[in-house]
């Protein structure tokens, strides 16, 4: 005991962070512990998954599985009309789960007016909104289409899109192409230069990429992701060396394709000024690599993340086409000056397929920079990705991050394993204005709100007591 009392006082704190305040004002050396309790649920759900763990873990196997034998080539482009499942004339898909005009918040409002704007179907804003509170215009999420789309994902008929394809299980999945960053349709800006950008998109861009592919071939995605995690991208708010990749390999082939050499120049540099080009091209794969996973009974995986601006909502290989939602948050953000939270926009946007793809916040190790958005450091980024180890089912055996190793990305979220920890998602993302019209405030990062997985592992222990009834 003597001995104890005469050694240096060490200690750890497990409880709020807060205790430490007393300890760093006295400069006490401690460590903090990073725990929070689990998260509080039936004790009649939590004996219904325990005692189908056994079938449960043989269907997430078959889902990584499925997931991690993907792979997403770039085949193509199209008009939104004519290769989307379910498409109609009159329809715009949007991100996230279900939505009305309604409901919509600002950014995906402004979205839908750009959208109508652009397809000629209204000549001014306020025609656009009047057109879109008829009834006439039908709304559908993006997810419901085998297609995703950034921030407020507006996709309308005419609009060019993206064909991936899992060359594996033979699905494909769409996503337009990305305007750059600022005022731009994503982010809910529709003025004449939004417009005007999105036609240029249409007439030039679209069809010299289109021809351009046949003359090079299919390209393979998830070579340039695993190239690309390798030299600082996470594939959602850095893609810079995808985006070089991607020029690099079409380049020659827009050269030989375009009718003018001012055409080839003007295609080259849109790509190379916008050092986000890539990201639909990594959500596209994502979405066609996650997709194979669906409809594999008892899975407790998640195949979709999404918000569209007020909801966030996720869906899981087991539990079919159902959402289980909450309340989207405020991301934590570096804001554009003249801007800040109160401004923001709460999180919006199917991008987060990346992450559910083991991409974005949970290979944030492979490019630590970003968390500078909030102050954070390298080490966070690292601590941040191991975390997400401990919520997913397997590592990538494509997708490896040096930093680790080169250790595999985190893959497969598990809606169990994340109300049994208590550990979220961890997501970064970019930040829209709350008004209509205004674009991109920010940028930053969050984590998913606890409310759909709480949702979703509900659901999956009543399938669970439904099945035991039934024996």
């Amino acid at each position: 005991m003597k001995e104890i009392l005469n050694e240096e006082l060490r200690i750890v704190n497990i409880g709020l962070e807060s205790f430490r305040n007393a300890l760093n004002e006295k400069n006490v050396s401690h460590v903090q512990v990073d725990w929070q309790p689990p998260f509080s649920v039936a004790e009649t759900a939590k004996r219904m998954l325990a005692a189908s763990q056994a079938g449960r873990e043989k269907a997430n196997a078959r889902a990584v599985a499925k997931i991690l034998a993907a792979q997403p080539v770039l085949l193509g482009l199209k008009p939104a009309s004519a290769v989307i499942p379910g498409m109609k004339k009159n329809m715009i898909l949007h991100a996230g789960p279900p939505v009305d005009w309604k409901g919509m918040c600002g950014p995906m409002q402004g979205g839908v007016i750009g959208a109508l704007l652009y397809e000629g179907w209204a000549k001014t804003p306020a025609a656009a909104r009047k057109l879109a509170a008829s009834g006439k215009i039908e709304f559908s999420p993006c997810h419901e289409h085998q297609a995703v789309g950034p921030m407020a994902g507006i996709v309308s008929p005419s609009m060019p899109v993206f064909l991936v394809q899992n060359a594996t299980a033979g699905n494909l999945a769409f996503c337009t192409l990305n305007e750059g960053l600022g005022k731009v349709l994503r982010y809910g800006a529709f003025a004449p230069e939004v417009i005007q950008r999105l036609r240029w998109m249409e007439k030039i861009l679209y069809p010299n990429l289109d021809e351009a592919l046949r003359l090079n071939g299919p390209l393979d995605l998830k070579l340039i992701i695993a190239q690309a995690l390798h030299m600082g991208d996470e594939l959602h708010n850095r893609n810079r060396a995808a985006t070089s990749l991607f020029y690099r390999a079409l380049a020659p082939a827009i050269i030989r394709c375009a009718a003018t050499p001012e055409t080839a120049a003007a295609i080259l540099q849109f790509i190379n000024g916008n050092d986000h080009f890539f990201l639909n091209l990594s959500m596209s794969a994502s979405k066609a690599s996650l997709d194979a996973a669906r409809g594999i009974s008892g899975s407790s995986l998640v195949v979709a993340m999404a918000r569209n601006g007020s909801e966030f909502g996720i869906q899981l290989a087991g539990t079919g086409a159902e959402w289980f939602c909450g309340p989207a948050p405020v991301p934590d953000a570096l804001f554009f000056p003249g801007f800040s939270k109160a401004d923001a926009n709460p999180d919006i946007g199917d991008s987060a397929i990346t992450e559910t793809n083991g991409l974005g916040g949970f290979a944030i190790a492979a490019a630590p920079a970003i968390v500078q958005f909030v102050g954070g450091s390298s080490a966070d980024a690292v601590r941040t990705t191991r975390q997400m180890y401990e919520i997913t089912a397997a590592e990538n055996n494509a997708y490896q991050i040096p930093y680790l190793d080169f250790r595999g990305t985190p893959t497969g979220i598990d809606v169990v394993k994340v109300i049994d920890t208590g550990i979220l998602p961890f997501i970064d993302t970019g930040v829209a204005h709350k008004k209509a019209g205004l674009g991109q405030v920010g940028a930053g990062v969050l984590s998913a709100p606890a409310e759909p997985f709480l949702k979703a592992y509900a659901a999956l222990a009543a399938r669970c007591k439904g099945k035991e009834k039934k024996r």
